[in-house]
């Protein structure tokens, strides 16, 4: 089963020191990840910057479209008002289809603010007690949604 997870980190700079941790981790082959992405939202900015992480990305790799309109729909949606969030309204079925629903929205909204980062991943195979254990001196909270086979399959075909 793969894994889509969000790791909240409470400095601008702490996904990175996140991502650093799991791509030890994969070449401890202690995880596998399938896609990756970045949100650093420094202060003073009005928004967050969010790349995507192609030197982590293998052939189960999702398309840039997926994460571009993941994280348009969490950043930038509330700030072009009802008009375009009207509009948006689909986009929120499909990524329910998916797993992604309004309460992880919500919560990825809530929580990756002006200040913070967020590790994003697409993983499975993860040696839980190991990656515990190699994770216990960063400070992040952990926001995740797990993805059925299924939805997964259904992901991958929509936005490969």
């Amino acid at each position: 089963m793969t894994t889509l997870s969000v790791y909240k980190f409470e400095t601008a700079e702490g996904a990175q020191q996140g991502l650093d941790l799991v791509e030890e981790l994969s070449k401890q082959e202690l995880i596998e990840v399938h896609d990756a992405a970045i949100v650093t939202w420094p202060d003073g900015k009005n928004r967050p910057k969010t790349k995507q992480l192609v030197s982590l990305i293998g052939a189960k790799a999702l398309d840039g479209a997926f994460w571009g309109m993941l994280f348009g729909f969490i950043f930038f949606v509330p700030f072009f008002g009802l008009a375009v969030g009207a509009a948006m309204g689909a986009l929120s079925g499909k990524f329910a289809d998916y797993g992604i629903n309004d309460q992880f929205i919500k919560s990825v909204q809530e929580k990756v603010t002006k200040g913070t980062s967020a590790l994003f991943l697409l993983t499975s195979k993860a040696v839980m007690d190991k990656i515990s254990d190699a994770a216990k001196d960063l400070e992040f909270e952990l926001i995740y949604t797990n993805l059925s086979q299924e939805q997964e399959t259904e992901l991958r075909n929509s936005f490969a």
